[in-house]
């Protein structure tokens, strides 16, 4: 099944221009705080899927990030890595924001009034990232700083049978993100990294932001359990499988889940193809969902999207199984797309699969019926307004002299 992300939802597109240059640093070389970003009062497209349970004294942000962004080269296409002084040409090439703009991105497109707290380059790679961020997606980069006389971290992703490989280049950033942190605006949520700076959680978890951790794969191959002590502030632990069982000393899936549960109240274990597992003590749920048979053609970012679909879920107050088959959807609808980032699908993407299933069912198709019945509660959360459609990666990324163009 294939979504049309080019195209909007009974309205019109977007410009797809992006503009060269964001707010530099100052003159005297000292960073200075952004200004200029979209404000966070509504979410990009117009489409707040939270509306339903918002309060009036809620804080003005919906979910608060942080960490590296990168300028990601992502090549497809590709059968094989090359060999030693082969070279090889791709079929596709797209570049985006990457690193911790596929979080971002992902949350922003699904309607939450997102906060990103980061440190950009003065080269154009930053400026491009800045505006694609900031304008494009809505993302608001208030706490964020611009340095001068440093340049933006790049990764080049392979995407080749059915996983990706990767090369980055980058430097640390000339001042911690902690520092930048106190200046972000008030967020219900914040999803962050256990491997991440952590000594600014206490701080979230003080002014009532509910906290949703992730972790990375453990190079060392010591797999510490020291190194969930950070749980003790979160809400939320969202490993996957691999991960799961090796902090938990466990060999299953569903094994590891009920260990994390006892850490946190949300538990959640994406295993792959096999699906995904979660706990919710503070709710009493406990829910398995199967992952959404796809052709996946780049798998990068594809757990940042599931990660913002359950913060969205849980924000929204869905029941269990609703958010995680809501989040393994989003997730299978980015890895039909290339980029990480601007892989993520917007409200029009998950439109469109879900008016496809449902015609597909009504000609009798009986594959489509059954994720048809499985999928009912979207019935009450897809839009039936206008959406605007979502920018994709491209072989090259605009500069202020291409605007006009488009």
């Amino acid at each position: 099944m294939t979504t049309n992300g080019s195209e909007p939802v009974g309205g019109t597109d977007e410009t797809l221009s992006a503009a060269a240059s964001g707010p530099r640093p100052d003159a005297g070389g000292s960073p200075t705080p952004s200004t200029g970003a979209r404000p966070a009062s509504a979410p990009v497209g117009g489409w707040d899927p939270l509306a339903a349970v918002r309060r009036p004294d809620d804080p003005p942000l919906d979910v608060l990030l942080s960490g590296t962004v990168f300028f990601d080269l992502v090549f497809t296409g590709i059968a094989r890595m090359p060999g030693p002084g082969e070279e090889l040409w791709s079929e596709g090439l797209g570049s985006c924001p990457g690193g911790i703009a596929n979080l971002a991105t992902a949350a922003a497109r699904l309607g939450l009034r997102t906060g990103l707290v980061a440190g950009f380059g003065d080269d154009a790679y930053a400026d491009w990232m800045w505006d694609t961020l900031s304008r494009d997606e809505g993302i608001d980069l208030s706490a964020s700083r611009r340095f001068e006389h440093f340049h933006s971290a790049l990764t080049v992703s392979i995407a080749t049978a059915g996983d990706r490989a990767m090369i980055t280049h980058g430097h640390p950033l000339p001042e911690p993100l902690s520092a930048m942190a106190g200046r972000a605006p008030a967020a219900c949520a914040a999803v962050v990294d256990l491997h991440g700076e952590t000594d600014w959680w206490a701080f979230l978890a003080a002014r009532g932001t509910r906290i949703f951790a992730d972790i990375g794969f453990d190079e060392t191959g010591r797999w510490d359990v020291a190194d969930l002590a950070p749980l003790a502030h979160c809400h939320a632990f969202t490993p996957n499988a691999v991960e799961a069982m090796a902090y938990t000393r466990t060999d299953t899936a569903d094994r590891a889940v009920r260990k994390l549960a006892d850490r946190v109240p949300l538990a959640v274990v994406t295993d792959g193809v096999q699906g995904a597992l979660a706990i919710d003590s503070s709710t009493g749920e406990e829910a398995f969902c199967p992952a959404v048979p796809v052709t996946a053609l780049d798998t990068t970012g594809a757990g940042d999207v599931f990660a913002a679909a359950m913060t969205l879920g849980t924000l929204a107050e869905w029941p269990l199984v609703e958010r995680l088959k809501f989040a393994s959807l989003c997730s299978a609808l980015a890895v039909q797309q290339f980029g990480g980032s601007l892989a993520a699908p917007g409200w029009g993407d998950i439109a469109d699969w879900w008016r496809t299933v449902r015609a597909q069912a009504d000609a009798g198709d009986l594959r489509a019926a059954y994720t048809r019945d499985q999928y009912l509660f979207l019935d009450g959360i897809v839009p039936t307004c206008a959406v605007q459609g979502k920018r994709r990666a491209q072989g090259t990324f605009a500069l202020r002299s291409d605007a006009g163009e488009h």
